[in-house]
């Protein structure tokens, strides 16, 4: 908890609080609320042939909000931090799908804070395991300029998807993944056919613009009617490198933030996400914090539109 502090402009008036001043660890007897929880892991970067620094995300994500309006209507609370002890990833992955599980069976809504993408399969997992005796569709929505289903022996940060398609296959789980933002020149020929080959809906990063967004967040719709529980997962390598550069894999091209923020709210507005999560900030190449503050402000903004919703 010591990494929240800030400036302080009142400590009696609710609304001139920031988010420093008003996050809690929770307890038992809390109060359903916005649960953050950190994934301090870059392992799967590392076997992925990544550069290493994504395990210092989280903390760097709690400096950037610590300064950002309190959301005022929920209660908000920090879960702390799963670490990745001795390389041992699936460990890890599971010990934060438990800790997930255990806040959605609370009532809470968890935000994950990454990490290297490997968040990704620990997050559906707790969410899977959160469901275990209901039924109904999942699906997952990943921002993110490489699909993330890559075959592999060794699970990894480019592996965590395809992961959860065969976990539901297997459990007889109904799942649809949705990846936006895709980059041809960063997925290869054998991606695209497994995306094919496992019903993946995707779409291109210059398929998403300002001037489509509109027609893209009605398809988008489209494609989630059908579940009942939706997974929203923000890869920051999604955005123009211009503004998002302190990423594992920093992307060429990217998609322009109004757009990402579009899409982030139109999945939000369905009233079914149960959990998200942003992966990949790697501090040691932020530049003058500039991809925390992004993604500060995408996590403050779905916090916000979340807490109105309440």
């Amino acid at each position: 908890m010591e990494v929240w502090e800030g400036r302080v402009d009142s400590t009696r008036d609710a609304d001139a609080m920031r988010w420093h001043q008003v996050v809690r660890r929770p307890e038992a007897s809390s109060l359903p609320g916005i649960a953050l929880l950190g994934f301090a892991c870059d392992e799967g970067v590392r076997r992925n042939g990544g550069r290493i620094g994504a395990a210092l995300g989280p903390p760097a994500l709690r400096r950037a909000l610590s300064n950002l309006p309190a959301l005022g209507r929920v209660p908000l609370y920090d879960a702390g931090d799963v670490a990745c002890e001795s390389g041992n990833l699936e460990v890890a992955q599971q010990h934060f799908a438990d800790c997930l599980a255990a806040l959605l069976d609370a009532g809470h809504f968890p935000i994950g804070l990454g990490g290297g993408h490997e968040i990704g399969f620990a997050s559906y997992l707790g969410l899977a395991q959160h469901r275990a005796s209901r039924a109904g569709r999942l699906a997952i929505v990943n921002l993110d300029a490489h699909f993330d289903l890559r075959e592999s022996a060794t699970p990894n940060s480019g592996t965590p998807f395809l992961q959860a398609i065969e976990h539901a296959q297997r459990h007889g789980i109904e799942l649809d993944y949705i990846c936006l933002g895709v980059s041809e020149s960063a997925n290869t020929a054998r991606l695209f056919r497994t995306a094919e080959a496992t019903g993946t809906q995707y779409l291109l990063d210059r398929e998403l613009s300002v001037a489509n967004v509109d027609a893209r967040t009605t398809q988008l719709a489209q494609w989630l009617e059908p579940a009942e529980a939706i997974y929203l997962s923000v890869c920051l390598d999604v955005l123009p490198p211009s503004i998002a550069g302190g990423v594992s894999a920093p992307s060429a091209r990217g998609v322009d933030l109004e757009v990402i923020e579009s899409l982030i709210a139109a999945v939000i507005g369905t009233g079914r996400v149960r959990l998200l999560d942003f992966a990949e900030l790697s501090p040691p190449f932020d530049r003058d914090g500039t991809t925390a503050r992004v993604a500060a402000r995408l996590i403050h903004q779905t916090a916000l539109a979340y807490s109105r919703s309440r």
